[in-house]
């Protein structure tokens, strides 16, 4: 796919909350791009919202008893995806399957003719450009598990070039209201 460059909002592990500062950079987007354990349909109506277009897997934690919203929603995840973009291909899965010893060799080996694989799970922030394909990890997008606070990532996919920018915000205080 050539053309102009596009911007895409890479996240993960929402847990069906969707923090508000992630969903506000949506809005400068073409295209979200959620790498599951999304946890609510209000999470993907929330970024459809903003950056009209919402691609997303299904996590380990996508299962009927843990999703918040119509089961048709949950259904319609699948465990991975490819994205073409200008420059090449993002593929998208959540990671679980992969042992986390040696998960971005694996995640390499199972997508080597991607330009990048985006990942979750691990609820940890991580680049891995050293190698091609790149390995990205958004961190976590939501309340749980966020470490040092919720994060995201924003790609330029260009024909001839990527541009990786990192987001990472404060965690908000406790009892602070979040809608999906």
């Amino acid at each position: 796919m050539n053309g102009p460059a596009v911007r895409v909002l890479l996240l993960a592990d929402t847990h069906g909350v969707l923090d508000p500062r992630i969903a506000e950079l949506a809005q400068d987007c073409a295209l979200a791009v959620h790498a599951g354990d999304v946890g609510a349909s209000a999470v993907l109506e929330a970024l459809a919202a903003a950056a009209g277009r919402v691609l997303a897997v299904r996590g380990n934690n996508d299962v009927p008893g843990k999703w918040l919203g119509p089961a048709a929603d949950l259904l319609a995840l699948p465990e991975c995806i490819e994205v073409p973009l200008p420059g090449g291909t993002l593929v998208v899965e959540h990671g679980h399957r992969h042992s986390a010893s040696r998960r971005h060799l694996r995640l390499r080996a199972a997508h080597p003719g991607a330009r990048a694989v985006l990942y979750g799970h691990s609820h940890r922030l991580a680049q891995d450009c050293a190698t091609a394909p790149w390995i990205l990890n958004p961190g976590a997008a939501g309340r749980a598990r966020t470490g040092d606070g919720p994060s995201c990532l924003l790609l330029e996919a260009g024909a001839h070039a990527w541009r990786i920018s990192v987001w990472q915000f404060p965690a908000l205080p406790r009892g602070t209201r979040v809608r999906a």
